[in-house]
């Protein structure tokens, strides 16, 4: 008898490099039946396709067989998490707050922030992409958007650090992890509330006066959707951009015929974010539910049963992406499931491509080298991939 084959995140050398197993389970059992996790684990392509477009599958966790309400835990019913006629409502809403003129409005904002930081590396000759550059940009941007104050943005990151932690859809959090985010949760709320009287008593031209004013059908945000809306777009606003910046930058130091490659053909930007973005996605998977009994490639999935769609296996299926193990800046058609896909497609997906952009290609153009010089620490989530620290040397054009 061979080894069994079962997902397991938890590993550390699946939390290094997941392709790995995601390869094997994709060429065994790609509609895998985790008795470790209890739960389906999906990793082709049409499979992944399937489940985030098909209604039958819910994104709300408490239809889940095996959730319990425990004491003091009740998940934030954020866009992430409903199903329609709810979730409809809530994201033609807050969509009007995020147009392409607005996102189109930020690139100037953006770039003067990566200046700013690529200024003092230069000066330095080193830096560290993640805390120099890669957070401060997102944090910075989407802060301004919802008219934070400069001096609370540190707040704000710790608060993220604590909520990211739980969108983690594996299992359901131990107690001191539930403590944890309630705390942050109570504390972001309290914030929040306090920014939005403030908006109503005194309007001004951010997102959050923009949703209190907004209204379709004579319809509006109650004030929890609100506080729970403003809550979402903080920490998926920016924690998604962090892990494509640190990511690609990675990616393109580990292929350096690539990153060669870019900076002889600067045109190829977009198609180089894309591509960053299946080839080592920053939101690894996301769940759903079975709200009825049905089949996934050829397996019956009963009622209630937790669905694991792993969009960075997706990304590497062979059957929808040639040679997929290799980075190609020029990979075309590249229709990779990184900010997902059906209605729960990233609201924020234009505003992270334009700051990977703008980072990447600043990067690229402002130094003559970069280089790796010391380890890439990797976050410990398993939702999300990235990195919280890698040191550069670079060396100005």
């Amino acid at each position: 008898m061979g080894e069994v084959l079962t997902y397991n995140p938890f590993l550390p050398e699946v939390r290094e490099d997941p392709y790995p197993q995601y390869q094997a389970l994709r060429e065994a059992d790609p509609v895998h039946r985790s008795p470790f996790l209890n739960m389906w684990v999906l990793t082709r392509y049409e499979d992944v396709a399937l489940v985030l477009r098909d209604q039958r599958f819910s994104a709300d966790r408490t239809k889940w067989e095996g959730f319990q309400a425990l004491e003091g835990f009740q998940p934030v019913r954020s866009l992430l998490s409903l199903d329609p006629p709810d979730h409809t409502r809530l994201r033609t809403l807050v969509t009007k707050a995020f147009t392409p003129r607005v996102v189109e409005q930020l690139r100037s904002q953006a770039q003067v922030i990566v200046d700013e930081a690529l200024d003092r590396a230069a000066s330095h000759g080193e830096m560290e992409l993640i805390e120099d550059l890669a957070y401060p940009l997102p944090v910075a941007v989407i802060a301004g958007m919802l008219g934070v104050p400069r001096d609370d943005r540190p707040r704000f990151r710790e608060w993220s650090r604590v909520l990211v932690s739980s969108l983690d859809p594996v299992a359901l959090p131990d107690s001191d992890q539930i403590t944890a985010v309630r705390a942050a949760e109570d504390a972001l709320f309290e914030y929040l509330s306090g920014v939005v009287a403030e908006r109503r008593r005194e309007p001004r031209d951010d997102v959050i006066s923009a949703l209190i004013a907004v209204e379709e059908r004579g319809d509006v945000l109650n004030e929890r959707e609100l506080l729970v809306m403003l809550n979402l777009l903080l920490v998926a606003g920016h924690e998604t951009t962090v892990n494509l910046i640190g990511n690609g930058m990675l990616a393109l130091l580990r292929n350096p015929e690539q990153l060669a490659l870019l900076r002889r053909r600067p045109e190829l930007l977009e198609s180089a974010v894309e591509e960053l973005l299946r080839f080592d996605s920053p939101v690894q998977l996301t769940g759903r539910i079975a709200a009825e009994a049905c089949e996934v490639g050829g397996q019956q999935i009963g009622r209630g049963k937790l669905v694991l769609t792993l969009l960075g296996a997706a990304n590497r299926d062979p059957q929808q992406f040639p040679d997929p193990d290799r980075l190609d800046l020029t990979r075309s058609p590249n229709q990779h499931f990184s900010f997902g896909r059906g209605i729960h497609f990233c609201l924020g997906a234009p505003l992270a491509r334009l700051e990977g952009r703008i980072a990447i290609s600043s990067l690229v153009s402002r130094f003559a080298e970069l280089r790796q010089v010391g380890e890439a620490v990797r976050s410990q989530t398993i939702t999300l991939r990235g990195l919280t620290r890698l040191p550069l040397a670079v060396t100005p054009a």
